[in-house]
This record gives C-alpha cells, sequence and structure tokens, in this order.
C-alpha cells in the first residue's frame, strides 16, 4: 500500500449509504494509533452528516481486522499508555453505537481480539462463509476485556465467556448461531449481500430508524418498567413525525408511502 492512501477509505452513493474501508491490508487491518484514530474522525463527520442513511465498515484484503496492533502496544510498555491506547479504542466503539445511523460491518478472513469487538460493536454484520472469529488474546496472557464488552451483549453469557477464555476461533456459522452475525453469504456473493441490507434499510425514513437506534442501546441498559416508559415516549415523538403520520395515513388508504427521506 503506497504511504499516500489513507487508513481509512470513505465512499459515499448518491443514497446515503457509506462504506469506510479499513485500509492496512499488509498487516491485516490491526488497529494501530493512526488507524484508530483515522477511523475517528470519520465517524465524527458522519454524525453531523444528515445526507448519510447507513454506513458499512469493510476492510481491505485478506482480512477484516487482526485486533491492536501488538508491535506497536510493546514498543511503549505503560499503564498510562494503554489506558489511552484502550480509551481510544473504546471512543471508537461507542462512536459506531451513537451514530443515528445503522451500521454493518461487511466481514472477510479474519475478526480476532479487538478486530472481532468491532464486529460485534455494529449494528449488523454480514460475513463471508470462509469468515473466522476469535478473542484469542488469552492465548498471549492478555485477557480480551474490553471485547468482552460488546460479545457479552450479542452472544449468551456462556458463549461469549467461553471465547474469551478459551481464545478459540468460530466459524461464520457458528457466529450467526450464537447471534454475533446476521447473515452468512458466499464469498462471490458478501457484496451483494451486504447490498440486500443497504437496500432496505435506505428505503424507510431516515428520521424513525435513528430514534428507534438510539432507544435500542438505551432501553437495554433499563429495568423493565423504564424500558417500556422509554419506548412509549420514543413512539410517542415517533408517531408525531410527518414519516409515520404519512406512512399510517399510506396504510389506511392501502397505497405505498410518499417519504421525502
Amino acid at each position: 500500500m503506497s504511504q499516500d492512501e489513507p487508513l481509512v477509505k470513505r465512499t459515499q452513493d448518491s443514497r446515503g449509504a457509506v462504506t469506510l474501508t479499513l485500509n492496512r491490508p499488509q498487516a491485516y487491518n490491526a488497529l494501530s494509533e493512526a488507524l484508530l484514530a483515522a477511523l475517528q474522525r470519520e465517524l465524527d463527520a458522519l454524525a453531523a452528516d444528515e445526507s448519510v442513511r447507513v454506513v458499512v465498515l469493510a476492510a481491505a484484503g485478506k482480512a477484516f481486522c487482526a485486533g491492536h496492533d501488538l508491535r506497536e502496544m510493546r514498543a511503549q510498555p505503560s499503564r498510562d499508555y494503554y489506558r489511552r491506547l484502550f480509551a481510544e479504542c473504546s471512543r471508537v466503539m461507542l462512536s459506531l453505537t451513537r451514530l443515528p445511523v445503522p451500521v454493518i460491518a461487511r466481514v472477510q478472513g479474519i475478526a480476532t481480539a479487538a478486530g472481532c469487538q468491532l464486529v460485534a460493536q455494529c449494528d449488523l454484520a454480514v460475513a463471508a462463509s470462509n469468515a473466522r472469529f476469535a478473542v484469542s488474546g488469552v492465548n498471549l496472557g492478555l485477557f480480551c476485556s474490553t471485547p468482552g464488552v460488546p460479545l457479552s451483549r450479542n452472544l449468551s453469557r456462556k458463549q461469549a465467556f467461553e471465547m474469551l477464555v478459551t481464545g478459540e476461533f468460530i466459524d461464520a456459522h457458528e457466529a450467526r448461531a450464537r447471534g454475533l452475525v446476521n447473515r452468512v453469504a458466499e464469498p462471490a456473493e458478501l457484496d451483494a449481500e451486504v447490498e440486500r441490507l443497504v437496500a432496505s434499510i435506505v428505503a424507510k425514513p431516515r428520521v424513525a430508524v435513528a430514534m428507534g437506534k438510539e432507544l435500542f442501546y438505551r432501553q437495554v441498559e433499563l429495568g423493565l418498567a423504564a424500558a417500556y416508559e422509554a419506548g412509549g415516549e420514543t413512539m410517542a415523538c415517533n408517531m408525531m413525525d410527518e414519516a409515520a403520520l404519512e406512512g399510517v395515513q399510506a396504510f389506511i388508504e392501502k397505497r405505498a408511502p410518499r417519504w421525502g427521506s
């Protein structure tokens, strides 16, 4: 890869579908400090861009992401450095959830440690059938504690803990069965499967999806009664939006809704 190429490539189509491509293929897209910073800048820009409808997080080369850059991490060992590094990584992960649009991980090859964390943190994930997933830090004496945060919120606790404590790989079909990914496609059909998901999302009103995503993550941290209260308030606000009023009226009149966005 040329040194002039960006660490994260961004493309956007006329529908507002954005693709962010991790671009360190020679290093299996390991999350160096520079790559984390570049990804954070892109996510900050997307958060302020109302033309964006959906984001696909992809990766160049044979692998999705091999986790943190271990050579870089080992070069300057200090607790303050590691605290800052993992805080920067956590900020990126939280930014994915805080984006007002869905984020889809497009996964090929391996997704290990913080790379598996990226997949788990995205709202949706589509994997090639030959993709493999692991939180393998424990094999090096480093328990994948931060990857365990989204992993334990996607998988059952016992399945998540088994991955964390053994460091063993699971394949794409097992990842789907456990809830880590939504869909699995043959490698040649991966982009087409991602596109089907993108097309379904961009056909919906942006405001409804944004309100729903924010509430979805907020309510899972609440007790049952508080979650219902938050959900009811969100639905009441959503119902007063022009898109919902038009959608319901279209249903009553047995016609397709005429949404502006």
